[in-house]
């Protein structure tokens, strides 16, 4: 049975490729060589911006004190959460924030995976107990003391911070657990807004072929491990399907357990993707396990007609992996 959320969602991208007057590859390298491309990037950021707000002016109207943000991997959740948080600042609410990462147990309480090592993915590498103990007590208008996790000690220790919150405020919590129920089970369900964000369809190869969701987020991702964590495409596609397997295994289930999901793909971003993935793509050598995948994506990428990436706006969730956002992550 189809979700009925992602079948909107769908129906909702249609719309955005009418408006803008592209459906295929074919259509976007015409604009693009006709000289539209600027228009385009305008287009795109203003009606993602626009669902951004219509989140913002939902969660206002529920009167909601929980915003919890879920999505796979480079599906844009950091960026989102900011971007909700500027909307939400302009319905005259005051978001925070907090980071699950603080919440993990102790390193040597951490489960173990089928290899033996720790699964800091799993859910249980939180203390869910004393996560939903200070959530519970900041929604009932008490101070707590957040705390740190520090990452070289593998231990939770106090961070001298607190956190109340106000009537005007909003909490917003982003991380792959986000819409699993057991992560905030303690909480009343009238008090969370469940947000899903993913780049769950972009432009379509031709009429009949739609482009798969993980490649876009794995050419995202490529090009974010090499400017950012000096890792090269070779090691990112290495580390790929294990990524997908936990995504299946802690994200997808949960997904239409949200109000609202949110599409984080442009219709333009691949032809700005080529530009910086392609030098990168070029470097796995034709000896790795890795260099099929990479022609593959190599082949994929150069059917787009390429866009410099001056025009692309400095909030843009694009520039969470291209660099120069104007938003500190």
């Amino acid at each position: 049975m189809k979700s009925q959320k992602l079948e909107a969602l769908m129906a909702e991208h249609r719309h955005w490729q009418d408006i803008i007057g592209l459906r295929t590859v074919a259509d976007l390298n015409a604009a693009i060589r006709a000289g539209y491309a600027t228009e385009i990037i305008n287009v795109s950021e203003a009606l993602q911006e626009r669902k951004i707000a219509s989140v913002a002016d939902e969660v206002a109207r529920r009167g909601c004190k929980l915003v919890l943000l879920a999505g796979p991997s480079s599906s844009g959740k950091t960026t989102s959460s900011k971007r909700l948080a500027i909307q939400l600042g302009a319905c005259g609410l005051h978001p925070l924030t907090i980071s699950m990462d603080d919440y993990f147990v102790n390193r040597v309480d951490t489960p173990l995976d089928d290899k033996g090592e720790y699964d800091y993915e799993c859910l249980n590498a939180l203390d869910l107990p004393f996560f939903n103990a200070q959530l519970t007590a900041l929604l009932a208008g008490e101070t707590v003391e957040l705390p740190r996790y520090d990452f070289v000690k593998g231990e939770r220790v106090p961070s001298e911070k607190t956190l109340t919150l106000g009537d005007n405020n909003v909490l917003i919590i982003e991380g792959i657990h986000a819409l699993n129920p057991q992560l905030t089970s303690r909480i009343p369900r009238e008090q969370k807004f469940q947000l899903y964000v993913s780049a769950l369809t972009t432009i379509q190869l031709d009429e009949n072929r739609r482009i798969s969701t993980s490649d876009n987020r794995l050419l995202r991702r490529i090009i974010r491990d090499k400017k950012f964590r000096n890792y090269s495409a070779e090691e990112t596609i290495h580390r790929w399907p294990s990524v997908r397997a936990g995504e299946e295994k802690w994200i997808f289930p949960f997904q239409d357990n949200c109000d609202t999901m949110i599409n984080t793909a442009l219709l333009y971003e691949l032809s700005v993707l080529r530009t910086y993935v392609l030098p990168v793509l070029e470097e796995v050598p034709e000896s790795s396990e890795a260099y099929a995948e990479a022609f593959r994506l190599r082949r994929f990428i150069g059917f787009f007609e390429p866009i410099p990436d001056k025009q692309i706006p400095l909030t843009s969730l694009l520039r969470e992996f291209l660099g120069g956002s104007s938003f500190h992550y």
